[in-house]
């Protein structure tokens, strides 16, 4: 039942439609159904709050105990949730501006949509993930959910854009949410970023697909995630094998999911779901496993059109045609090495239509696994690591879930994405409420898990001794503070785009100054005094920090203890021209 707060709303809103219609002399049938709609709404009102004080009454004791006991709270954030100090988000800005630069460097214009949705937007568009989403509570009228992905939300802005905007590529940055159970030191969580980029409309075959798995290659040889595997499949080969297989076309999906699996679990158990959780006859299952044990680079793909029933099936012919002319493209972009033709991949997602892709590296499988594993049906499986026991534990509310051993589990794919052609065409026709209704726009993008990958690089970011501000100048004053005079140098440097601070005291001591300076590793430290104010100079002192036996030890850049005597007029110039600027432009600081 609604709460009395929603009804009273529905009930001014049915009054205000009631006299509207009454006073512009509106049809009488429709003025009656209004009416009628009014009294229904006012009836449930009255149901709601006689409940709301017979609950009322009973509670009224259990009230007090809990009051008492909820004298305090609880200081965190949600489960599958955390915060990002400064030092971590420097980190964090650091990736997003690699992945946002390289974005517009391949034609992108940003795109930005709300972080909720209509629940019917997302409904039917996840599969078994679908238990995933985030539902919200009646919000006046509208059920809505979290965002699950950036791809949906697209899919909807481009239906409601009608088709006007028919060749684009448009990239959105931002939060997205899940309901899993979270391995938060490998980034998986329940709210996390993600970065993605889309080319939609109609072009010359393969293109757009070539672009996308060009530009997550460019990005992640600009990050520091170490090698890194494509690994590529085709849904209509996937699809065109199952059917060679003789899977019924209603467990498709299904068995689709379970081989996605592989990368995760042995032969032996991804079989053992398919046949005894889906139904499937073991012997077809076991031709599954025949096909989507091969991996490999354009020499598999002479070997799929060799083989003459997926060379008859209509489906898997069209999807072997499509890789031949990847391969072609994704050679004339150097990164066929990069590449693994993977049958064993799948991608869950109900929307794609033609090629599916994710990233990996070598932290992406659990331990015990290789991240690109073999998969040979013929064979006993390798053992998999073996599993602490599982346990139940209670979390603040009370409640039992799983405990989740963070050791054994891996960061899972960096990156991952597809074509889906049909999902724009989904809600044109759910719009239109017209099933044949043509009006689709061909996608295909790509999803980058900025915490997955922040997961890899913030290890290595602490271990080699990053900074963690972008603070170039420190400025500092010998003798009588010159609070003034400081504060006319910080305006100037920063008027000419050079980013400074300094210590917000009227007379701070020396020493005071250079702690807060050398505390942020600021590489200059820009000394006033008296005499210099009348000469016309400032005095520089060039530092940086090296990484000795695990430890930021501070040593000199350049010049002796006291400083280099720098002109006034000339401190901007002589900045940007020292070694310790071009290296700290050059990201080595």
């Amino acid at each position: 039942m609604a709460s009395s707060l929603d009804l009273e709303r529905e009930i001014e809103t049915q009054n205000a439609l009631f006299n509207e219609l009454r006073l512009s002399g509106s049809d009488p049938a429709g003025l009656e159904e209004v009416k009628k709609k009014l009294g229904e709404l006012k009836r449930s009102l009255g149901q709601a709050k006689a409940k709301a004080a017979a609950d009322g009454s009973a509670a009224s004791g259990s009230k007090d105990a809990a009051a008492k006991k909820k004298g305090r709270i609880l200081l965190k954030t949600p489960k599958g949730t955390r915060d990002y100090g400064p030092a971590e988000m420097f980190c964090r800005e650091y990736v997003e501006r690699i992945v946002k630069d390289c974005f517009t460097t391949y034609g992108g214009s940003c795109l930005d949509t709300p972080v909720f949705e209509r629940k019917e937007i997302l409904a039917g568009k996840y599969g078994e993930d679908a238990k995933l989403i985030f539902d919200l509570m009646d919000q006046g009228g509208e059920q809505l959910s979290l965002r699950y992905d950036h791809t949906v939300p697209l899919a909807r802005y481009l239906s409601m854009m009608g088709g006007t905007n028919t060749q684009s590529k448009l990239w959105q940055v931002g939060k997205v949410y899940r309901r899993d159970n979270p391995v938060m030191s490998k980034g998986r969580m329940r709210e996390f970023s993600q970065a993605d980029f889309d080319i939609s409309g109609t072009w010359d075959p393969m293109i757009p697909d070539a672009e996308i798995i060009s530009l997550v290659c460019t990005i992640l040889s600009k990050l520091d995630v170490g090698e890194f595997t494509i690994k590529i499949n085709h849904r209509k080969i996937l699809d065109g094998i199952f059917e060679v297989c003789g899977v019924p076309s209603e467990k498709i999906r299904t068995i689709s999911s379970a081989v996605d699996k592989l990368d995760k679990l042995p032969w032996a158990d991804v079989k053992k779901e398919m046949t005894e959780e889906k139904g499937l006859d073991p012997s077809v299952a076991d031709k599954i496993g025949e096909y989507v044990k091969h991996k490999g680079g354009p020499e598999l793909l002479d070997q799929l059109l060799a083989d003459p029933a997926l060379s008859a099936n209509p489906s898997a012919k069209q999807g072997l045609e499509d890789m031949s002319l990847l391969f072609t493209y994704l050679s004339a972009y150097n990164v066929i090495n990069r590449i693994s033709f993977d049958m064993s991949l799948a991608r869950g997602l109900d929307y794609y239509t033609g090629i599916i892709y994710e990233a990996i590296v070598e932290a992406s499988a659990p331990p015990g696994f290789k991240a690109n594993p073999p998969v040979d049906p013929s064979s006993a499986p390798s053992p998999a690591p073996k599993k602490k026991a599982s346990k139940k534990v209670k979390n603040e509310d009370g409640e039992e879930e799983e405990e989740v051993d963070e050791s054994q589990v891996g960061v899972g794919s960096i990156a991952a994405g597809g074509r889906y052609d049909g999902l724009v065409g989904m809600f044109s026709a759910a719009a239109a409420g017209d099933s044949k209704h043509k009006g689709s726009i061909p996608c295909i993008g790509i999803s980058i898990g900025l915490d997955r990958i922040f997961a890899i690089i913030w290890p290595k970011w602490v271990e080699k001794g990053k900074r963690s501000k972008e603070t170039m100048v420190y400025v500092m004053a010998a003798g009588d503070g010159l609070i003034v005079e400081r504060m006319k140098l910080v305006k100037e440097l920063r008027d000419e785009g050079i980013k400074v601070d300094f210590l917000a005291k009227k007379k701070p001591k020396l020493p005071v100054q250079f702690a807060a300076g050398e505390r942020d590793e600021v590489p200059f430290a820009i000394i006033l005094g008296e005499n210099e104010i009348k000469e016309g100079y400032v005095m520089v002192k060039q530092q940086k920090w090296e990484m000795i036996d695990g430890k930021k030890v501070k040593i000199l850049a350049e010049g002796d203890e006291k400083g280099e005597k720098v002109d006034r007029g000339q401190l901007v110039q002589w900045l940007r021209t020292t070694r310790t600027w071009k290296e700290w432009e050059d990201g080595k600081l």
